[in-house]
């Protein structure tokens, strides 16, 4: 579950231009390359593929064995962590990317836990999931309410309300065999991954009406 970058499309990059016009060009900061990347609608729609990727190969693959079941979605949940973390970049105040850190550490605790061999049952790996879902679908809700100048605060709502009623299906209809559980875990990660695929998508619409506009500073269209 991600959401979209923390401010406008036109407001453009972290640029080198001062009051007095263009400025002699400065060394990149790593946070600065880092809120690029996490501004770009192509890395909200890699964050799509990674959660869409594993959520076909449990719906197509229902025999899976609970051992394959906890690595793929161990696997998930770490790349979820990664791309949350980068996101949480390119929210403009460093007070507003709290929330994104506490779900980029959430995702990757979930995927090492996931991944150890004593916790793969059943019960265990339904109750991660479940509590991770929901927990991120509502900080995703607390951003989306909180952040005034959030784009496209339709989707990240629509996304966040999707995690959430996941996390509390996964939670409150415990699977009782393996196969019943990857069914429902791959529908959820399709959805959720169909989810920030059109996210990704109103962001590049987005990006180019601002790349549009005369005289507007473009934001980054990558």
């Amino acid at each position: 579950m991600t959401t979209s970058p923390g401010r406008s499309p036109d407001a453009g990059e972290y640029g080198t231009d001062g009051p007095d016009g263009p400025g002699p060009a400065r060394a990149a900061d790593p946070a600065d390359l880092l809120a690029a990347l996490g501004r770009s609608w192509t890395w909200i729609l890699a964050s799509a593929v990674a959660t869409l990727v594993p959520g076909i190969l449990l719906l197509v693959w229902p025999e899976a064995t609970l051992h394959v079941v906890a690595v793929l979605i161990g696997l998930y949940l770490l790349a979820a962590g990664a791309f949350r973390f980068v996101e949480t970049f390119a929210r403009p105040e460093p007070g507003h990317r709290l929330p994104g850190l506490l779900l980029a550490v959430l995702y990757v605790l979930a995927g090492v836990l996931c991944l150890r061999n004593p916790l793969q049952t059943i019960t265990a790996l339904s109750l991660i999931v479940g509590l991770v879902w929901l927990v991120s679908g509502m900080l995703t809700l607390y951003t989306a309410l909180a952040a005034r100048d959030l784009p496209h605060r339709g989707f990240v709502l629509g996304a966040a309300v999707l995690a959430v009623v996941a996390g509390v299906v996964v939670l409150a209809l415990p699977a009782e065999s393996a196969r019943a559980l990857t069914r429902l875990l791959g529908l959820w990660l399709v959805l959720l991954g169909l989810a920030e695929a059109g996210l990704a998508l109103a962001w590049r619409a987005a990006l180019r009406r601002a790349a549009a506009v005369p005289g507007g500073a473009p934001g980054s269209t990558t």
